[in-house]
């Protein structure tokens, strides 16, 4: 019997000397605007993808052009903090080294850019280096942005939490000098490849990507449940950090029409003192490490390895790599996974502004000045910027005697003043078209128009008020985690989408599949029927994915494995 093939990219990772590859000499390539195709797969690991508006790309072949390549770049931003000299340096990259002269938050509380020429990659990533920023790891098969609970209420527990999401990513950082030699100058040491180490990760690194997330009840705005690893603080009687129920196997991505692919829930596996915090999460990593798929990618997520194993053989193994056990998990609860909008006075006496961006874009175009405004806000405001995990923006710290100053520059620039409803202020959507390869419908482009339809049928049916968690992604990969919101849209053409339904508001719930492959027509069609029957049959204060799962419209799941896709 033939030993079974590993995953074309273990090979190349093996075989890359540590992350280098040949991208040096496909960086010299003038002739084309792309690199090779072996290190499409490394720049991931040093934080951006190459891509081609697919708008053109027709019209690009039929002038017998080559697709017009460019790439996308995502910072690593742990807790997603950003202090204003760093964002005016953000801002003026964008303008000077970006096709776009946009910004787009991410999901997972950074920013990346998109249309960044081959040419202007080095000096996009030196003059983020220059204010303290980096891409090392912002995608591949690495431990990637680390998040954390955003809201300021409890101000010393979300500080320590932000604390410990930097930790966290320092410590799991690839240790190759590679990003540093390629993008930076630093001087090579001319060693053989077997002699550098990389001590935590090896020469595989890991079966594919590795997400973590912090988070403090009882918001779950980071929604822990779409993460690899997560640490669910636990507050003590005096308010601050007692440690962390320490949770894993939680993830989005799955593939149209396969079975064995699904999302999944986290499974808590106990809980941890502040000082055993990095001991678990390189000990999970590394069980992850030593246990994932390396021979389907589409199951190689640590969703898998959690169910492959069984719950009780992963935490084993989590253990046995920290040398320590984890002690009884904490009693705990989540009531939101959304942001909090407006101003938040926090203990302290600071001030925080939480403002709505449309998918996460930063631009200024004919409808919106969101990138004039956050440039002049940074250049007077002494606190910082918080990107969110539903890609909002907070205007953190603001003291007393500045906030009308700020909020009066907010509402010159329309980031404040406009009425949106709560289904527009609870939505996500992905980038999808047109830069996106693994795009099949529109999502960023469409959704807000869509929602604008769908607040006709809410303002129709006496249910305008309620917050409803509505997602949209191009395809089931789901970097929207569309599968924990109340309603999700998951493109399958152009045009079509599957419509989710159940998830319970809080990112502790999945949703189920309610309709295939439909358009706007059904769409409308299906959501108004079935928000007439929630405004007449609802309970007090239920929400609308409860609603519809307890007259059978879809069943609860809580575990991936009983999802259909």
């Amino acid at each position: 019997m033939s030993e079974k093939k590993l995953a074309a990219n273990e090979y190349l990772k093996v075989n890359s000397n540590y992350l280098r590859g040949t991208l040096e000499e496909s960086l010299a390539n003038q002739i084309t605007g792309a690199v090779a195709d072996d290190d499409t797969q490394l720049t991931k690991f040093h934080g951006f993808y190459m891509q081609d508006d697919r708008d053109i790309r027709n019209e690009r072949k039929k002038q017998k052009l080559e697709p017009k390549h460019t790439f996308m770049l995502r910072a690593r931003i742990p807790g997603g903090v950003i202090g204003m000299e760093q964002w005016l340096a953000i801002d003026d990259i964008a303008k000077e080294l970006t096709d776009y002269n946009s910004i787009r938050l991410t999901t997972r509380q950074t920013f990346q850019y998109h249309g960044i020429l081959k040419r202007d990659l080095k000096p996009l990533i030196k003059g983020l280096y220059q204010v303290k920023l980096d891409s090392i790891a912002a995608c591949g098969d690495v431990n990637r942005n680390v998040m954390a609970t955003t809201n300021p209420i409890q101000s010393q527990l979300q500080q320590d939490v932000y604390d410990w999401s930097v930790k966290i990513s320092e410590h799991l950082l690839p240790k190759t000098r590679a990003y540093y030699e390629l993008w930076l100058d630093e001087e090579k040491v001319e060693t053989p490849a077997d002699q550098e180490q990389e001590p935590v990760y090896g020469k595989t690194y890991l079966p594919r990507k590795f997400k973590i997330a912090v988070a403090v009840p009882p918001y779950n705005d980071v929604d822990i449940s779409a993460n690899d690893l997560s640490f669910i603080a636990i507050e003590d009687e005096n308010g601050r950090l007692a440690g962390f129920n320490v949770a894993a196997g939680g993830g989005m991505g799955s593939t149209h029409g396969e079975v064995n692919t699904y999302p999944q829930l986290t499974r808590v596996l106990g809980f941890c003192k502040p000082e055993d915090t990095l001991d678990f999460a390189q000990a999970v990593m590394l069980t992850q490490r030593d246990n994932g798929n390396r021979y389907d990618r589409k199951r190689a997520r640590t969703k898998y390895t959690v169910d492959d194993m069984g719950v009780e053989a992963f935490r084993a193994a989590t253990e046995k790599h920290a040398g320590k056990t984890f002690e009884p998990a904490r009693d705990f609860e989540f009531t939101s996974q959304s942001d909090r909008f407006g101003w938040v006075e926090d203990i302290n006496g600071n001030w925080h502004l939480t403002v709505f961006l449309e998918a996460g874009r930063i631009v200024d175009d004919e409808t919106r000045t969101v990138k004039t405004a956050l440039r002049e806000i940074a250049k007077v405001h002494t606190g910082e910027y918080r990107m969110t995990a539903n890609q909002n923006i907070m205007i953190a710290n603001v003291a007393p005697e500045n906030k009308a100053e700020i909020e009066g520059l907010a509402r010159k620039f329309g980031l404040l003043g406009k009425v949106l409803s709560p289904m527009m202020l609870n939505s996500i959507s992905c980038v999808a078209l047109p830069t996106c390869a693994l795009a099949m419908a529109e999502s960023e482009r469409y959704l807000p128009r869509l929602i604008e339809k769908i607040d006709v049928l809410t303002e129709k049916h006496g249910i305008a008020d309620q917050e409803i968690v509505t997602r949209m992604t191009g395809c089931p990969n789901g970097c929207g985690r569309p599968f924990l919101a109340e309603i999700g849209f998951v493109g399958k053409g152009p045009g079509k989408y599957n419509l989710y339904l159940g998830a319970d508001g809080k990112g502790t719930r999945l949703n189920q599949m309610y309709k295939e492959n439909i358009g706007e027509t059904e769409i409308l069609s299906e959501l108004d029927g079935l928000f007439e029957r929630y405004s007449k049959e609802r309970e007090s204060g239920e929400r609308f994915g409860d609603y519809v799962v307890r007259i059978g419209a879809v069943k609860a799941v809580y575990d991936g494995r009983e999802f259909h896709a």
